[in-house]
């Protein structure tokens, strides 16, 4: 499926789309079948070596991980799947550059959406985001290099696409669009008057939200200005109307009880385990009686086989996500308890993926997903 045009994208040149188009394919080749080619040569190679020299099998992710890197095919799909994150970035990147006063310059033209956006430029981004670059993006979410800057909104919003391959849509929105569905499908009592997406980065799976809950108000957050510049201008590009705002998740500026949902996309293994709990115990706050807060995320280590923790471990020591593999270590119903939600209130499940499920592209979901085409989803309702 291609990529959704719109006024606020970065349109390749013809040179830059032959870079961009290689990087594509190049990461289709990477993922579905240099990486997915790796459980064969650990069944056929590896793990026969490691019994040989250990007398056991592998008892933990790392421990396969590290034998992987050993073998020369797993040396090759490493190699291969940092050096495309980086291609990525880099030819997107000089697209971006390219055009990025005419950006800065569009996303100040007011359209009649009716969305906002309130910056805090005294907000203190927190130490586990500037401590490294996300994902190997350069100057990583929250970095202005110019004044009024969307350099860092464009570079993600396009480069987001190349990474998935397509797969989430021409507008990134299956996320959204996914758990959206699902609550209207599991909870159609719910009804929200607010809604609250957290770390919204450029509103991929905020606006989602707009079309599924038509009367509802849509609020999204992040501690990125130039991602939330970006997130504000695509927004009215397309017609949506949302209130967006420069706030860490962890200690809002909402009053209690304001919101009826409160959502995280892939959110939580970007913070500290310490920042994961505050974050949910502000949703548990922020939530009205009988909202949801709801969080997709990779599944539990534990839920999943040794092989696929390790080969999903890999975004903790080369992707440049340190609190990965933390985030896939924790009890998730001892998180939601803890953030003063009750046991009994407990969502726990997998949300299938909107564009699977109608047929619109062959995505498989998560790595250890029950099902392919799924989500791990987990949250409570106060």
């Amino acid at each position: 499926m291609p990529q959704a045009i719109h006024p606020m994208l970065a349109l390749p040149d013809h040179d830059e789309a032959a870079r961009q188009n290689f990087v594509f394919s190049l990461r289709k080749l990477v993922v579905h079948h240099a990486k997915a080619g790796s459980r064969e040569i650990y069944e056929g190679r590896v793990l026969p070596k490691f019994r040989r020299e250990n007398g056991r099998a592998p008892k933990t992710r790392h421990e396969i991980r590290k034998s992987m890197l050993r073998d020369t095919y797993g040396q090759y799909v490493s190699a291969l799947r940092l050096m495309t994150q980086e291609l990525m970035w880099d030819s997107v990147g000089e697209s971006v550059e390219r055009q990025l006063p005419n950006l800065n310059a569009n996303a100040k033209i007011q359209s009649k959406s009716g969305g906002t956006i309130q910056l805090d430029p005294k907000l203190k981004i927190p130490r586990y985001l500037t401590g490294v670059d996300i994902h190997g993006m350069p100057g990583s979410y929250q970095t202005d290099i110019t004044e009024d800057d969307v350099y860092a909104g464009a570079l993600y919003d396009r480069s987001a696409y190349i990474r998935g391959t397509g797969s989430t849509g021409g507008l990134n929105q299956d996320f959204g669009q996914s758990i959206g569905e699902y609550i209207i499908e599991k909870f159609p009592d719910l009804n929200p008057r607010r809604i609250l997406d957290i770390g919204c980065s450029v509103g991929h799976s905020t606006l989602p939200y707009c079309d599924l809950f038509p009367d509802a108000d849509i609020f999204a957050i992040d501690v990125a200005a130039p991602m939330l510049r970006y997130a504000h201008a695509r927004a009215e590009a397309l017609g949506k109307t949302v209130a967006f705002s420069q706030q860490n998740a962890e200690a809002t500026d909402f009053p209690d009880g304001y919101f009826d949902l409160v959502l995280g996309h892939a959110i939580l293994h970007e913070t500290s385990t310490k920042a994961m709990d505050r974050i949910l115990a502000e949703g548990h706050r922020l939530l009205a009686p009988g909202g949801i807060c709801l969080h997709f995320e990779g599944p539990p280590w534990n839920r999943i086989s040794l092989f696929d923790a390790a080969t999903h471990d890999w975004d903790t020591h080369f992707n440049h996500e340190p609190f990965i593999g933390k985030m896939h270590e924790v009890d998730p119903v001892e998180m939601v308890t803890q953030a003063g939600f009750k046991k009994s209130k407990m969502i726990d499940t997998y949300v299938p993926s909107a564009f699977a499920k109608t047929g619109k592209v062959n995505f498989v979901g998560t790595t250890g997903s029950k099902a392919g085409g799924a989500y791990w989803v987990f949250g409570a309702r106060k």
